[in-house]
């Protein structure tokens, strides 16, 4: 294989590709049962072609056996009449007719044989085209519900993905929230232990001393009580 036997080979590999991935295969099944229903059609218009041509035949074998009763009819009048030259006349006209009432017969045959042949094809391309209608549709009906699974797992798929960076998002979430508790925490104690000030306001300095003047001389007014009890026993 040359060169362009090998390019020729990769182009057309490439084509069938691109038009496999675009190929929606209902569209396909229509179309080949589109094409059998015309087949079918013509057969049908076919066989109606040589019924018509049959029947035509037939008129005309009817027309010409009356002209022979005729004929008959008038040979018989003129050797009443004693006119035996007209009536021999009569007589061959009768004879040719017949003759061609025998080619009639044969072609009327041969339309009748092809008649049924016809009807016989369209018969099975009848029941062809109904087999190939009820797979059609069943193949069908089985990739709309492929399709419809392929689509719902990939929704799933991308429901799953979303989740998943929700749960980060989450995590990251907690984690922030936790350290800015902790932080809140801290900074309770700080507060608390006067490292820092209230931001809110609620303690100054001078109200806080106070508050630890007023806790000592509670414990040195307990220490004395204490005392006083002590002494007594």
């Amino acid at each position: 294989m040359g060169l362009l036997d090998r390019m020729g080979v990769i182009v057309k590999a490439k084509v069938n590709k691109v038009l496999d991935k675009f190929e929606d295969p209902r569209e396909t099944l229509e179309y080949s049962y589109q094409k059998q229903l015309e087949a079918l059609q013509k057969v049908k218009r076919g066989i109606a072609e040589v019924a018509t041509s049959k029947k035509r035949l037939e008129l005309q074998k009817v027309k010409l056996e009356q002209s022979m009763n005729k004929l008959e009819s008038q040979a018989r009048e003129a050797l009443e009449l004693n006119r035996e030259d007209l009536a021999r006349l009569a007589l061959q006209r009768k004879n040719q007719l017949a003759e061609e009432i025998e080619g009639l017969n044969q072609q009327i045959s041969e339309l009748q044989a092809e008649q049924d042949k016809l009807s016989a094809a369209e018969k099975r391309l009848s029941a062809k085209v109904e087999a190939f209608r009820t797979k059609k549709e069943l193949i069908k009906a089985q990739y709309s519900a492929a399709e419809a699974q392929v689509k719902i797992n990939e929704a799933v798929g991308g429901i799953s993905e979303e989740m998943s960076d929700v749960g980060l998002a989450i995590q990251r979430a907690e984690s922030k929230t936790e350290n800015m508790k902790a932080r809140a925490a801290a900074l309770d104690e700080l507060v608390d232990t006067g490292t820092l000030s209230d931001l809110t306001g609620s303690k100054d300095d001078i109200e806080r001393e106070l508050s630890e003047l007023k806790q000592s001389g509670d414990v040195e007014l307990e220490l004395e009580k204490l005392k006083q009890e002590v002494g007594k026993r």
